[in-house]
């Protein structure tokens, strides 16, 4: 179709700064009235702010009953806190940052930003909590420490598991309610989701209410035995759980932040509702990229029908972009090349999931 190849491409591109109201998933949620982006990106930002004022106190009261007792795995923990504020810290920038909107110098708006600083959170959880935790343990295991009164280290870790759990409940409803939101499991939209912010408190939480039960544990062995190798046992197995932990995260990050790709069952969907518009003779090629939380960059090559030329063209180009906004409330930006194809319609056309499912 020579009169579609000659109008150009990007038709129907959205303008710079362009924002949806849908946040949370941002892969998988389908229908208008998803959720609105600023409730989504409020709840994450208290959520951190929680995580971050409970992680500060736990941590001071865990490194007074470390040095009292002389225990390795609090000391541990009391790293783990403390990397885990600053971990809230970064992501309350990340959070703050990624929410500002598009400008001249950044048309796409600041999404990515999150991303960035969510990375940053990740190295932090990596280097103060597992690799003091694992050192630190280690050092014990082979140098051996005398542990003294253990009892002020007992009510430390029973005040922090109270504590930590009311900041893991907090995660935990956050995200339920916005899996509720997009119809998926759980643990799906853990999986899925972009909001990266969230997923770090959650596991981070998570892991501290794993870490305490641990190093309670190493206590009490170490109490029973009279040796001090169960408490730094206790202290490298915390901190190989927060290596899992920052590892997950800094891979989710860095997948984001390089061009991921909204989901296959997503990218699939979108191909649906532009191939079954009556403009459309074919969708040649579509591919989607995680802008920010919640937020979707679209870009389709098109095969219009034959009837479909000059002024007729700009208007379908519209009506498909206006069609996946109202559909997609994730989709912040559509771009559409009008291309000439093969075939007839429905033919020819590549799986929209085949890039990610690739």
């Amino acid at each position: 179709m020579e009169e579609q190849a000659a109008t150009g491409t990007g038709t129907g591109g959205t303008g710079a700064g362009a924002k949806t109201e849908a946040d949370g998933m941002g892969a998988g949620g389908t229908g208008a009235g998803a959720g609105t982006g600023g409730g989504a990106a409020s709840e994450s930002l208290t959520t951190v702010i929680v995580a971050g004022l409970a992680n500060l106190a736990i941590a001071v009261a865990k490194l007074v009953a470390g040095l009292v007792g002389g225990s390795s795995a609090m000391l541990s923990e009391a790293a783990h806190s403390a990397a885990d504020t600053v971990t809230e810290a970064l992501l309350y920038v990340a959070v703050r940052r990624g929410g500002q909107p598009a400008d001249v110098r950044h048309p796409f708006g600041h999404g990515r930003a999150g991303f960035f600083w969510g990375l940053m959170a990740a190295f932090a959880t990596l280097v103060g909590g597992a690799g003091f935790s694992i050192t630190h343990g280690v050092h014990e295991i082979a140098a051996g420490e005398r542990l003294t009164d253990l009892t002020l280290s007992y009510a430390v870790l029973a005040v922090s598991f109270a504590v930590e759990g009311v900041s893991f409940l907090r995660a935990l409803s956050q995200v339920r309610a916005e899996a509720r939101r997009y119809a998926v499991s759980p643990r799906r939209y853990v999986t899925k989701t972009s909001d990266t912010a969230l997923k770090a408190v959650l596991f981070e939480d998570a892991a501290a209410l794993a870490g305490l039960l641990i190093a309670g544990a190493g206590l009490l062995a170490a109490e029973l035995t009279g040796s001090s190798v169960w408490d730094g046992a206790a202290s490298v197995v915390i901190g190989l759980l927060l290596l899992w932990v920052a590892v997950n995260l800094i891979r989710t990050n860095v997948s984001l932040l390089i061009g991921q790709a909204a989901p296959a069952s997503i990218a699939e969907r979108i191909g649906q509702e532009i191939q079954a518009m009556p403009e459309v003779e074919n969708v040649a090629e579509l591919l989607t990229m995680m802008m920010g939380p919640g937020e979707i960059l679209v870009a389709a090559r098109i095969d219009f029908v034959d009837e479909t030329t000059g002024a007729s063209l700009e208007l379908a180009a519209d009506r498909v972009e206006g069609t996946l906004k109202e559909r997609f409330p994730q989709i912040v930006q559509v771009f559409l090349d009008p291309t000439p194809g093969l075939g007839t319609r429905g033919g020819g056309a590549r799986d929209p999931g085949d890039r990610d499912r690739g």
